[in-house]
């Protein structure tokens, strides 16, 4: 046993246990969260504005602060960019997570001081959660990879800026830095085929024992060594024991990743954004992630079928209810106000408070009122791949074609096979059953006759990357959106 593997169980348990009595005291801690911020920032800009001296609860907080989205808060956010002091949070960021939205372009999402350990420890203790679980800590005596953004940064006015990843890089643990992988001249690599590469020659020979990225770009690193070795994953690297994922759900890519690996591999799923550490598979065996309740976050949520109208419910933890689609806000240490993250989450549990992500709020097809989301089409997907086995999805996407040159209009599954269906007909019937069954809208516009059953197309291998290369967002935390209202996404896909 090695001496990270050594010190790694008593910590877990003591980790552990915070972590259970902070899910005791979820109400306390999160009253706790909110009443500290709102003093801390009372002197900023934004505090002075929305009369942060006058709240005392949470009733007087969602009284004086509207909903915000990135449009909403990015005149403050300008002017944090522009280099001026205590206008979200007091003082400068530590850092500014850029990111590429759907519909704002480049976003800048401060980092505090306050915020950035938060993002550390949680990481941390996902994996401290398996160790306590599954008594194994022996994966950290091994090589790590990290499959992330580049760790160079850029200044924006004296603040270090990059992406998430790129950022967490440089608050790796010292215990862990010798393990880490790939090494920091590999992942400062731009181009991520150049970068992949890269990573694969440094890494093809280690013992890895842990392996941590975004699925579809873990995939395309899997690919690449078989190719190269001619082995499985598991057993080219006969120590890899645990695989990290996050950023997208896992379900839709978990059969060809683990076919990939060619054995049985612990996953542990975490819940991180720019914006905070939201939530993580705490490897109890329990469903869904267990929410952070005491991580520097203030939590609300917005029933969806409230979200878009003039007065949309918002919901402190004391208020939610299990298997309800809620839009999450968060107010952060890092001073954003009840910003809506733009994800969908529902509750499986609340005794501890367990979610599941459920989509985007602006990511559905809703072209005749049926209003599909990604936990449908998800739902969907993994039906028709238990209809047939055989068949290995790459990505997939869907939209609607609204005006076709013939019949009905219908949604369009756009799918990527690495192995196809040994009946595409069979396949697509099972997704159109599916969807029928849990979407009763979607169901009564097919018997209505106002749409036809969904079609099916097949797409060429690589089609996503090609596309997604093309719009400048191939690797690192970029995902592709399981489902948009209009034909963009679509048709860029068709054309590549």
């Amino acid at each position: 046993m090695g001496i990270r593997s050594f010190f790694a169980k008593p910590l877990a348990a003591r980790v552990v246990k915070k972590y259970r009595l902070s899910q005791q005291q979820a109400f306390e801690r999160q009253d706790f969260w909110l009443k500290q911020m709102v003093a801390k920032a009372e002197k900023t800009l934004f505090g002075r504005g929305h009369s942060f001296s006058k709240i005392k609860n949470y009733l007087d907080y969602r009284s004086n602060v509207p909903i915000f989205e990135y449009e909403d808060i990015k005149p403050y956010i300008d002017e944090v960019v522009a280099g001026k002091e205590d206008i979200l949070w007091p003082g400068k960021p530590a850092y500014f997570a850029k990111t590429s939205g759907t519909t704002s372009g480049v976003k800048y999402i401060p980092i505090s001081s306050d915020s950035m350990p938060f993002h550390i420890t949680a990481a941390r203790d996902a994996l401290l959660h398996y160790v306590y679980y599954s008594g194994n800590a022996s994966f950290l005596d091994r090589k790590l990879i990290f499959l992330s953004g580049s760790p160079e940064m850029t200044e924006t006015n004296g603040v270090p800026t990059g992406r998430l990843s790129g950022i967490v890089n440089h608050h790796v643990p010292g215990y862990l830095r010798g393990n880490q992988m790939p090494s920091y001249e590999t992942n400062c690599i731009e181009d991520w085929e150049q970068k992949l590469e890269a990573i694969v020659q440094e890494t093809i020979s280690k013992r890895m024992g842990l392996i941590s990225g975004i699925p579809p770009w873990v995939q395309m690193y899997f690919d690449r060594l078989e190719e190269l070795s001619g082995q499985k994953i598991g057993d080219l690297f006969p120590d890899f024991q645990v695989f990290v994922t996050g950023g997208v759900n896992f379900e839709p890519y978990r059969e060809k990743l683990l076919a990939s690996i060619g054995r049985e591999i612990d996953v542990v799923e975490t819940y991180p954004a720019s914006e905070g550490f939201i939530a993580f598979d705490d490897s109890s065996g329990e469903p869904g992630l267990l929410l952070n309740v005491d991580g520097g976050i203030f939590f609300e949520f917005v029933p969806t079928d409230t979200y878009f109208g003039a007065n949309p419910v918002r919901l402190s933890l004391t208020e939610v209810s299990l298997d309800v689609n809620y839009a999450l806000l968060l107010t952060t240490n890092a001073g954003l106000w009840s910003y809506s993250i733009g994800d969908t989450v529902k509750f499986v549990s609340l005794n501890p408070y367990r979610i599941v992500v459920t989509g985007r709020i602006k990511h559905f097809i809703s072209a005749f009122g049926e209003h599909v989301i990604a936990e449908e089409v998800e739902k969907a997907l993994a039906a028709a791949l238990s209809a047939c086995p055989e068949a290995r999805v790459v990505e997939f996407t869907v939209a609607p074609q609204v005006s076709p040159s013939s019949g009905l209009p219908y949604h369009e599954w756009l799918i990527e096979f690495s192995s196809p269906p040994s009946s595409l007909a069979t396949f697509q019937e099972a997704l159109d059953a599916s969807m029928c069954a849990q979407n009763i809208y979607y169901r009564d516009l097919i018997t209505g006759s106002i749409l036809r059953p969904l079609v099916l197309t097949s797409l060429p291998s690589g089609a996503f990357i090609s596309y997604m290369k093309s719009q400048g967002k191939l690797g690192g935390q970029n995902k592709v959106p399981r489902l948009s209202n209009d034909r963009g996404l679509a048709e860029g896909v068709l054309r590549t």
